[in-house]
C-alpha cells in the first residue's frame, strides 16, 4: 500500500510574496503622472465598476502615500522559524482562556453558524484568535489608502490594484463606511482579516439586514470565516487531525512522500493516537506530519487540515489554529514536547545538500529545495550514523553532518 516516494509536501510561504520595492529615495510610483495622475486612472477604473464620484471622493479624495505601509512591504524577509516557535507563540494559556471565554459569550451565535455552514465553532473561534487575537488588533490603516499605497508604490500592482477597485465596490454597496473600513498594511480587514476580494465571495450577512460588517459585527465576521472554510470543502463532522505515535520500524520516507491512507490503514502499520485512544472515524482519510522530525510531535492531518491553509498556506498557522481550537475544547498539550532545534533558511538547507554530496550521495546540485533524492540521502546517513532515520532537515542534521 505505501510507496515509497510521491510528491513532496507542499513548502510553507507566507501569504504576502518577499518582493521588495526599489530602493529609492522617493516612493518610486508606478505612475509616471504622479499622484494626480493615479487618482485620475483610479477613477475610471472604479466608475466602470459603478462606484459613485461621492463615495470615490470621499475615499479617495485626499489619498497620500503611506510611508509606513511602503517600509512594511520593503521588510518581508523569508520566513525562517520551527514550527515549535510559530505555535508556542500562538497558542498561549491567555488566548486559550480567551477563546473559552468568547465561546460562552457567543455560543448563541457559534452554534447558529455552525449548524449553517458545518464547521466546529472551536475552529472559527481559533482562527479569530490567531487573525486577530479575537478581536483585539484588527489593523489600523484605511485599507484602501493602504492599497493605492501599495499600488502606485509599484508593489504587485496588478493585485492591489484589483483589490482597490474592490474595496471601492464595497464601500458603495454600504457594507461599510469610508473612516471604517480599517485594516493591515497589505489590506486584510476586520475581525476576520479578508481580503477585499475574499470579502466579495465569503463574507456573510448573519442577521439579514443586508450587509457584511466584517469590522462592528462579531456575527457577521464569525460567519463569514464559516463560509469561507465551508468555500474551501471543509468536511462537517470531521476534526483537522490528531497526534500520534509511530511505531519503532516506521519507514520515514512515507512522511516525506504525502502518502495519503485511511486512518484505519494507519493503524494497520502500527499508527496509533497518542492519547490511547482509538481513531473514532477509521474511514477517514490521512497523511502524517511531522513539523519538527520524529523525536517531536507527530500529526495525522486530514482534509480540513488542508482546508485550514486556505486561509494562510502555511502548515505552521494550520498547526497552530487547530491546536488552539482543541484547546479551547478543553484538550491538554501535545503529548511530547518539541525538540531544541533551529529551522534552516534555503541557503543552510543547500549546505546540508553539498556535504551529503561530499559523502557520496548522488542528489544533484544543491539548491535548498528538498527533494526526494536529498530526504532519501538524509535518511540513509542517519541511519548510519546511529541517528533515528527521520529524514528531517534542522539545525541539528546540519551540525551532525558538518
Amino acid at each position: 500500500m505505501f510507496k515509497a516516494y510521491a510528491p513532496a509536501l507542499s513548502r510553507r510561504h507566507l501569504l504576502i510574496g518577499a518582493t521588495a520595492l526599489a530602493a529609492t529615495t522617493a516612493i518610486g510610483p508606478a505612475f509616471g503622472k504622479g499622484v494626480d495622475g493615479f487618482i485620475d486612472s483610479t477613477w475610471a477604473k472604479a466608475k466602470a465598476k459603478g462606484v459613485s464620484k461621492k463615495i470615490f471622493n470621499t475615499a479617495m479624495g485626499d489619498f497620500k502615500p503611506i510611508a509606513k505601509v511602503l517600509e512594511l512591504s520593503k521588510k518581508q524577509p523569508e520566513f525562517v522559524s520551527t514550527a515549535g516557535d510559530y505555535v508556542t507563540k500562538r497558542v498561549s494559556d491567555a488566548r486559550i482562556g480567551t477563546g473559552q471565554n468568547m465561546r460562552g459569550e457567543w455560543a448563541k451565535t457559534l452554534k447558529v453558524v455552525a449548524d449553517r455552514y458545518g464547521v466546529q465553532p472551536e475552529i472559527i473561534l481559533s482562527i479569530w484568535g490567531v487573525e486577530t487575537n479575537f478581536g483585539g488588533f484588527m489593523g489600523g490603516i484605511n485599507t484602501p489608502h493602504a492599497l493605492a499605497t501599495l499600488t502606485y508604490g509599484g508593489y504587485r500592482s496588478d493585485y492591489f490594484g484589483a483589490e482597490l477597485i474592490t474595496s471601492l465596490e464595497i464601500l458603495e454597496a454600504g457594507h461599510v463606511s469610508p473612516a471604517n473600513m480599517m485594516g493591515s498594511w497589505a489590506g486584510a480587514m476586520g475581525h476576520p482579516q479578508f481580503m477585499p476580494s475574499s470579502f466579495m465571495r465569503y463574507a456573510a450577512d448573519f442577521h439579514g439586514d443586508g450587509h457584511e460588517d466584517i469590522w462592528g459585527s462579531v456575527p457577521d465576521a464569525l460567519a463569514s470565516i464559516g463560509n469561507y472554510l465551508k468555500g474551501f470543502g471543509w468536511r462537517a463532522g470531521e476534526t483537522w487531525g490528531y497526534e500520534v505515535k509511530l511505531p519503532t520500524d516506521f519507514n520515514y520516507q512515507n512522511v516525506w512522500s504525502g502518502v495519503d491512507a485511511s486512518l484505519g490503514d494507519w493503524a494497520g502499520v502500527g499508527v496509533v493516537r497518542t492519547s490511547g485512544k482509538p481513531f473514532p472515524r477509521k474511514g477517514d482519510t490521512a497523511k502524517l506530519y511531522m513539523p519538527m522530525g520524529g523525536n517531536g510531535p507527530i500529526f495525522a492531518v486530514l482534509p480540513n487540515f488542508g482546508v485550514i491553509k486556505r486561509y494562510n498556506n502555511s502548515d505552521s498557522y494550520a498547526l497552530a489554529v487547530g491546536h488552539l481550537a482543541d484547546r479551547i475544547a478543553g484538550s491538554k498539550g501535545f503529548s511530547r514536547g518539541w525538540p531544541q532545534d533551529t529551522a534552516l533558511g534555503k541557503d543552510d538547507r543547500a549546505q546540508v545538500q553539498a556535504l551529503l554530496l561530499r559523502k557520496g550521495y548522488d542528489i544533484g546540485t544543491p539548491d535548498g529545495v528538498l527533494g526526494p533524492k536529498t530526504r532519501a540521502a538524509v535518511i540513509d546517513w542517519q541511519g548510519r550514523a546511529g541517528m533515528l532515520p527521520d529524514g528531517h532537515v534542522s539545525g541539528n542534521l546540519l551540525r551532525a553532518l558538518s
